[in-house]
């Protein structure tokens, strides 16, 4: 037996060539559904904050920073991965069903925790949210 590196095929290549691009997904996947999670929280929070919704900030910034986030990010991240396994190497396609499984999950996890009408806001929803975009909410 020889110290030589075993040839590479063709399809090899193209395989480190596909699982590198998978990785850099993954790696992407794991900064974009936690920042992605953070936004939708500060969007409720200070929807909750404008509202005058719960207990009080300290608690609202409790469930937000510790149940919240990480249940989001869990789901944004099974999105991504799931779009990634069903589609795989359509870049194209990739790109708009993971920006509308995104969005989708995190409209969907806004709409759930939305408060509804309160005294501060009677219409249900902040002051400063923009009359083109509906209200969150079932």
């Amino acid at each position: 037996m020889s110290g030589a590196a075993p040839m590479l095929s063709g399809a090899d290549d193209e395989l480190r060539g596909h699982m590198g691009d998978r990785r850099l997904y993954g790696c992407l996947g794991t900064v974009v559904g936690p920042a992605l999670a953070v936004l939708v929280a500060i969007l409720l929070g200070r929807a909750w904050n404008a509202c005058d919704v719960g207990v009080n900030n300290a608690a609202n910034s409790g469930f937000l920073l510790f149940l919240f986030i990480p249940g989001l990010s869990t789901g944004l991240l099974l999105g991504w991965v799931t779009v990634g396994i069903l589609l795989g190497n359509r870049p194209f396609l990739h790109f708009f069903a993971l920006a509308v499984t995104l969005s989708a999950v995190s409209w969907c996890a806004l709409s759930l925790f939305w408060s509804g009408t309160t005294y501060d806001c009677p219409s249900g929803v902040p002051s400063w949210w923009p009359g083109f975009l509906p209200a969150p909410g079932f």
